[in-house]
């Protein structure tokens, strides 16, 4: 699905159209948020967001996960494997898995720790149990009440903020944002702050704790492109991120070529992209996500063999004081 462009302006026709279906939607959403949860035998840090598309979950959940590990724990990445067509749960397995059984999301987790891959969360926390984890890191669920969190972090992309504050399909949000809010910890705004001041005095007036960072490119990535003019492509939730994060890091992208989230790549898209690169003397960089969904596929081997990858990884101004939250809720 790609995002109409009026979920991020203020509300105009098109939100007041959809309004009446919005109403319902979130009446939906938040009578299921308020549902009882079951207990986990284990903490559960849910690293969740507020809107439909890209935050930076992914980076903000393998961030904990190593937060965790540096403390001594040993935390299991659970994931619904959004994309994937394994119910679960499974352990995820980077050398036998590809993304259309378990998600690319789920093949980048299992790289920092195990990854449980279960759309049952319940059955999930227990397969991450007999896997050895003492505590649980979930990516995404902050809506799913099916498992009881001990601390959750709502992360948010500072650009974008919740774009017009209506729920879906008027806007972004998931869910009403006061039901959101009343199910978060401490939010995270990752990125320029520019368009989340709604959301900020939202969050004071709560009392919410709010934590910043940025993602920062690989320096390693963006060395081995030095002087060198790419096409830069992405089917992740917010392109435009990924667009940013390499012009800020000096990268030069003439071209650039988005896709749908979790965009399953064809042959002859594979093909067209190498055609074009060459055609304009051009170097392919895209994203970890979209690198890790051409793995396995044999009409992508030119294409994955081609595209170099820029990987980030969330820094955040205050990392002490996140982690000293997150620990003390993994070790209550």
């Amino acid at each position: 699905m790609r995002e109409p462009q009026f979920w991020w302006r203020k509300p105009g026709v098109a939100a007041a159209l959809l309004s009446p279906l919005a109403a319902g939607y979130g009446a939906i959403a938040a009578g299921r948020m308020a549902r009882s949860g079951v207990a986990a035998a284990l903490p559960v840090i849910c690293v969740g967001n507020f809107t439909l598309g890209g935050s930076g979950k992914t980076p903000t959940a393998i961030a904990v996960a190593r937060m965790l590990i540096a403390a001594g724990l040993q935390p299991a990445l659970l994931s619904r494997g959004y994309g994937g067509r394994l119910p679960g749960p499974v352990q995820v397995d980077p050398r036998r898995h590809r993304a259309f059984e378990v998600g690319d999301e789920a093949l980048l987790l299992a790289r920092v720790a195990p990854a449980i891959v279960a759309r049952d969360r319940v059955a999930g926390a227990q397969a991450a149990q007999a896997a050895g984890a003492n505590v649980i890191v979930m990516d995404d669920g902050l809506q799913n009440p099916s498992l009881i969190k001990s601390f959750t972090i709502a992360v948010v992309d500072g650009r974008r903020g919740i774009g017009n504050g209506r729920v879906f399909p008027a806007g972004p949000l998931r869910a009403p944002l006061a039901a959101q809010l009343a199910k978060t910890d401490v939010l995270l705004m990752v990125g320029e702050n520019s368009g989340a001041a709604d959301l900020l005095a939202a969050a004071a007036a709560r009392g919410l704790p709010v934590f910043h960072g940025r993602l920062q490119p690989d320096r390693a990535a963006v060395a081995a492109l030095a002087g060198r003019k790419v096409l830069a492509f992405a089917g992740i939730g917010d392109p435009q991120k990924f667009f940013a994060t390499a012009a800020t890091a000096g990268l030069s992208a003439p071209v650039c070529k988005t896709f749908a989230d979790h965009h399953p790549y064809t042959g002859e898209e594979a093909a067209w992209l190498i055609m074009q690169a060459e055609h304009d003397g051009l170097e392919l960089l895209t994203t970890e996500k979209d690198r890790a969904r051409m793995g396995g596929e044999p009409q992508l081997a030119a294409l994955a063999s081609r595209a170099h990858v820029l990987p980030v990884t969330l820094a955040v101004e205050d990392e002490a004081g996140l982690r000293e939250r997150v620990l003390a809720a993994a070790r209550r």
